[in-house]
Formats: structure tokens, C-alpha cells, sequence
């Protein structure tokens, strides 16, 4: 039987993903090669074969996405999978229409293809863009499930950036764990805040053993998604983020429109830090595009460690990198902090930036005086370093879920800005848990 040649567009997750829940094991399909955009430093590896499986006994090539184009035509690819997500719908038609060009196919896989089942209640927390809040959503869920007396179990959306054999299965209980892994800012970002409050994380790069791990020690599962993807394991309750900062992407990106479609739970975030004609906007797209969602409102306000450092200060802010870069935003926490606390001069760092944060500018020319929390390896952790060393400025603020005086050395002073989430009024979500929450403990 002659193979269909598949070429899956991806960032080191979903793509992964999907090869494994729907090609890895069908003689039907044979993946080329995976294409890598919007993480730095993921080409030039390859899809292991202990993962890929019996097909695959050399592994599988993952190219930069600017090879793709010439590998269409090349292999003569039948069908192209896009498999990532956060992008903006006229992104995603002009790879559509290059594959399209080449004679091939182009696909989205859904949730019906895609969505492992799980033997144990599993709630989901994902959003409509990256940077909309979920973390501090993620973790008021997990810490209303244990006040219920229940176990959750954290899957992380993947960010499988190292060896990717060794990330197949990874369980994080520890900040020893995270140290012994080797991860990244970013990995660390995201896992921190859930150790702190005494909760286990699992991730990797081959769900449908992640999952079974997971339900092995645990009650409900807990979905804390990344980007704006869908959830790798079917909900029983979709808990979806919008952002009025953002009016209006919530219907412009892909697949956050499909989030907000398929949402059980709408939460409204950052109420009392946006414009309130656009809270307004939102509240509209909200209730126009999914009327019988539950609708909740939501502030997540700054708190600063020292305020009076910045009062009059020259300030360098580093905010969370994702959000900034594929997210699309300009600003985050730390700017708002501080201009709350009346810094007076926000540092513009692109001057001092080396390296791949040099390049990153370049890149999303939408940045400007804030530095992202880039750190994807030793070497870019060296670089953002390195900035920072570079940066003339009275004081730096770290708005980033983790504190990088942890990971690199700063020599001006800093200050630390965190935000949690704070529902405003009611629905609230333990009301919105609260069916999910008499299944499980039936369930148990």
C-alpha cells in the first residue's frame, strides 16, 4: 500500500501530540518531517524512534519552517497538518494556501481525533490567547479541589525543549525535580507556582502515558493548557480565559475562537486593569458567541514587594516572555505595577540586548522598552543575563512567574510584582466546580 507523505507544522507540543494519537501507529500515513515555529532553538533534532514507533526506526526530522516550502514539492507531501497554536487567522490561510500551491492537502485535526479519554473527571483551563491569566486561574482551581478533599493531578500543556526520549513521561513534586530536569524559565514558570502550594505536575511529550501516571495518583485531572491550544484530554468541564486588554482576538485567532465556542465556563480576566469599553466588548463577544456558557468576571490585581523603589525610578521591566512575543502584548504586570507605584523613565533595553534577544526584536517589532523572559536553554539564560548586566536603569522589575534572581545573578536592585486571580461577584468558579467536584468524589 502506497503511504500518503504527511509534513506536521508544530512548535515541540501539539504537533507531537497529534503524531502520536493519530499517525505514529497507521501504515496508512508516513510522516516526512515536523516543522518548528515559535520556540527558538527547537529544529535540528529529530522525533526519537523509541517514540515514534515501528514505522519510524530512523526517527523523524524536525526542520525550521522556512525549510518546509521546499520539502512540499521535494517529497511531493500529500497532506499538511497544523498543528500549533496562538496564531492569527491570516497566518494560518497563508500556510493553508502554500500547501494548497504545492498540490498538497492542508488539515486541522479536532478534538474528536485528538482528545485522549480519561478514566477520572478532568477540568480544563485554557484561553483565547496566550497571556490571558490562566496560571493563577489554574492554581485557584487545583486549590478548590483539594479544599473539596480531592487530588488533583496538574497536566501541563508540553514544552518539551531538551531531549525529548528522556521528556517522554515527566513528573514534577519537587523543586529538585525541575532542578534535576534541567528546565527552563519557562518550564519553571509554569511548574513553580503549583509545587509551592503542594501540588504534583505532569508532563512530556507522550500524553496517553503522562495521563495514565496521572490518573494513577490522583482524583480529578487538572488541564492547565498552554498558548491558546485545545486540551490533549477530553474535558468534562472547559474553563476558557478572555482578556479585554485583547478585545476582539477572542474571534481572530487560532483555535481560541474554537475555545470560546466550546466553553463551558467563560472567565472575564484583568477586569480592573483594562479600558471599561473594552471589558464592554468582550462581555459582548462573550454572550454572542457562546450564550450558554457561565459567565465569570474577574480582576487579578499587582502586588509589589518594595513600591517605594520605584517611586521617581528608571525602571527595566521584565515581563513573562510568551506572552509578550507570540501573545502579541506589549505590556504586562510589571508595567502596570509600574506605573501605578510612579516610576519615572521605562528603560528601553533593545540597545543592550545580545544574542538571541538581539534577534528576538527583530522578530516581533512590536516590543518596546521591555525585556522578555527568554530563556529557553542555558545559552539564551546567559543572554538574558547578560541584557540585564548591559541595562543602565535604578531598578529592575520582575514581573515573571518565577523569581530570576534564582536562576541568574542581577546587580541593580529589584523589585518583585506577582498577581493572582480574584473573582468579582458572583458566578464563582466554585460554584462552576461544583457538579464536577460531587462526580469525582462519587467517582472516588
Amino acid at each position: 500500500m502506497e503511504r500518503t507523505k504527511i509534513l506536521i507544522l508544530g512548535a515541540a507540543g501539539r504537533d507531537f501530540h497529534n503524531f502520536n494519537v493519530v499517525f505514529r501507529d497507521d501504515p496508512r500515513w508516513e510522516v516526512v518531517a515536523f516543522t518548528a515555529a515559535q520556540i527558538p532553538n527547537i529544529e535540528g533534532r529529530r522525533y526519537p524512534a523509541e517514540l515514534a514507533g515501528p514505522l519510524y526506526p530512523e526517527g523523524i526530522p524536525i526542520l525550521a519552517e522556512r525549510e518546509g516550502a521546499a520539502l512540499l514539492e521535494r517529497e511531493a507531501i500529500g497532506q499538511v497538518i497544523f498543528a500549533y497554536s496562538d496564531v492569527a487567522y491570516e497566518e494560518v490561510m497563508h500556510r493553508a494556501s502554500a500547501a494548497l500551491a504545492a498540490g498538497a492537502d492542508f488539515r486541522l485535526l479536532g478534538p474528536r481525533a485528538t482528545m485522549l479519554r480519561s478514566s477520572k473527571p478532568v477540568v480544563s483551563v485554557c484561553a483565547v490567547r496566550t497571556g490571558c491569566g490562566k496560571s493563577p486561574v489554574a492554581r485557584r482551581v487545583a486549590a478548590l479541589l483539594r479544599e473539596a478533599g480531592l487530588r488533583p493531578a496538574i497536566v501541563r500543556h508540553p514544552m518539551p525543549y531538551g531531549d525529548l526520549a528522556t521528556q517522554a513521561v515527566q513528573r514534577f513534586a519537587t523543586l529538585d525535580d525541575l532542578r534535576a530536569a534541567d528546565c527552563t524559565i519557562e518550564e519553571r514558570e509554569e511548574y513553580e507556582p503549583h509545587l509551592a502550594r503542594g501540588d504534583v505536575v505532569y508532563a512530556g511529550v507522550d500524553y496517553g502515558r503522562v495521563l495514565r501516571l496521572a490518573e494513577s495518583e490522583a482524583d480529578v485531572i487538572l488541564w492547565d493548557g498552554g498558548n491558546n491550544d485545545l486540551p490533549f484530554v477530553e474535558p468534562d468541564l472547559e474553563i476558557v480565559l478572555l482578556d479585554p486588554h485583547r478585545a476582539g482576538h477572542e474571534r481572530a485567532y487560532f483555535p481560541g475562537e474554537a475555545n470560546l465556542l466550546r466553553a463551558d465556563v467563560l472567565v472575564l480576566t484583568k477586569l480592573d486593569t483594562a479600558e471599561p469599553g473594552r471589558v464592554e466588548a468582550v462581555r459582548a463577544a462573550a454572550r454572542a458567541a457562546n450564550p450558554r456558557a457561565l459567565v465569570i468576571e474577574s480582576a487579578m490585581p499587582v502586588t509589589v514587594d518594595a513600591p517605594a523603589r520605584l517611586r521617581g525610578a528608571r525602571v527595566l521591566v521584565i515581563e513573562d516572555g510568551p506572552t509578550l512575543t507570540h501573545g502579541g502584548m506589549t505590556y504586562g504586570a510589571g508595567v502596570l505595577a509600574a506605573l501605578r507605584e510612579g516610576a519615572r523613565e521605562f528603560v528601553d533595553p533593545r540597545p543592550f540586548a545580545v544574542g538571541s534577544l538581539a534577534r528576538l526584536y527583530l522578530d516581533h517589532p512590536h516590543l518596546g522598552a521591555v525585556l522578555p523572559a527568554m530563556g529557553y536553554g542555558a545559552a539564551q539564560l546567559l543572554e538574558l543575563e547578560q541584557t540585564i548586566h548591559r541595562t543602565d536603569c535604578d531598578v529592575v522589575v520582575i514581573a515573571t512567574p518565577v523569581d530570576l534572581r534564582r536562576l541568574i545573578t542581577i546587580p541593580q536592585p529589584v523589585c518583585r510584582v506577582t498577581y493572582e486571580f480574584r473573582e468579582l461577584g458572583r458566578p464563582t468558579l466554585r460554584e462552576a466546580l461544583a457538579g464536577l467536584i460531587e462526580r469525582a468524589r462519587t467517582h472516588a
